[in-house]
């Protein structure tokens, strides 16, 4: 990405007032409420999230394109209410990922017999992506697993010839026109052999087999695009042993603590309460976007997967609704900025 001046749009305010007005994700970064009044405008128990979340998790499916992955940070219990609501909207869950902060999160001093329960030193983040559904000629909307099956067994050839067609010994009916749970994304080289296999020898239609609009069947490129972004890394487990945010790392700052009828601003060691680390950013930007993609971040915060963006080369589009928080994620991102200007793109393993 060229663009040095448009690496980041930062609004502050409700994110709900600008969701039309940016450009499609390729990746969204949630760290919303997680219903522990950890801020004001936080639910007071997870009860109240469902219904919290339900106009962004709409405003996210209007938006996402076939590829668009989703990081839902919450705690487990946030996260599992929560989770219904995100597969009901057409989001396919992959994994959950786990920060093990460690003794250090409770200083190793807990009274037992007050909390009556192990002490909870994790924060989850859920991965999703959007599932893909295409539309067929009869006016049926299938998922991708469905609708090859489906466009297959509509040209009338044997389900074996899907192997001949790609040019391999049994991969393709095994893996790519199971209807099974060893169900496998094909490489859109292999789909678009597929097409041209039964446009070539299957029974003649009207409505190219293979095909988004019936005129044109599905080019690798095309298929490829449809599918989520993930850049593999080894080592990396979906257990994050990380530490808690030091001193060092942790921004310093006032913020505003809600009371009866009044806000007063007050001056606390740490800026942000539920600051995330920018490693753990980077590895979730990194792992499921591209060079140059777009990545929402709604609930900005101190915009720590906005600066993880640009620090990676990706645009992000960042908002906050509380103006203290906003204007200290400002002077990050521009920071964030100059850092890449200067250096040119992060690379993880320096």
């Amino acid at each position: 990405m060229n663009d040095i001046e448009n690496r980041y749009f930062l609004y502050q305010g409700n994110v709900c007032d600008v969701y039309e007005e940016w450009p499609s994700p390729d990746l969204i970064v949630s760290d919303g409420a997680y219903g522990v009044r950890g801020f004001r405008g936080d639910t007071v128990d997870v009860n109240g999230l469902t219904e919290w979340y339900l106009p962004h998790v709409l405003a996210w499916t209007k938006a996402a394109k076939p590829s668009t992955s989703l990081w839902f940070w919450n705690t487990e219990v946030g996260w599992a209410t929560v989770h219904p609501l995100l597969l009901a909207n057409g989001w396919e869950y992959v994994q959950l990922a786990v920060w093990d902060k460690g003794l250090a999160h409770i200083a190793g001093n807990v009274n037992g017999n007050t909390i009556r329960q192990f002490p909870v030193v994790t924060e989850v983040a859920a991965l999703y992506r959007r599932k893909t559904f295409i539309g067929t000629r009869d006016g049926q909307i299938l998922d991708a697993k469905e609708w090859l099956r489906s466009e297959w067994k509509r040209s009338g050839l044997p389900m074996s010839k899907a192997n001949e067609a790609c040019g391999v010994k049994n991969a393709a009916t095994r893996k790519y026109l199971t209807a099974d749970w060893l169900w496998y994304w094909p490489p859109g080289e292999a789909v678009q052999k597929m097409a041209e296999y039964c446009n070539n020898y299957g029974t003649s239609t009207d409505w190219l087999y293979f095909s988004l609009d019936g005129k044109n069947q599905i080019t690798a490129e095309q298929w490829d695009k449809m599918r989520a972004v993930w850049h593999h890394k080894n080592g990396i487990t979906n257990v994050w042993s990380r530490p808690p945010l030091a001193d060092s790392e942790r921004l310093k700052g006032t913020m505003e603590r809600s009371a009866p009828r009044t806000y007063k601003p007050t001056k606390l060691s740490a800026a942000h309460l539920n600051q995330k680390p920018l490693d753990l950013m980077l590895t979730q930007v990194s792992a499921t976007t591209n060079i140059g993609d777009v990545i929402w971040e709604p609930f900005g915060g101190l915009a720590s997967a906005s600066v993880a963006a640009i620090l990676l080369d990706r645009q992000a589009y960042v908002a906050e609704i509380d103006i203290g928080f906003a204007e200290l994620a400002m002077k990050r991102l521009e920071e964030a900025k100059q850092e890449y200007c200067s250096h040119g793109i992060f690379k993880e393993d320096s």
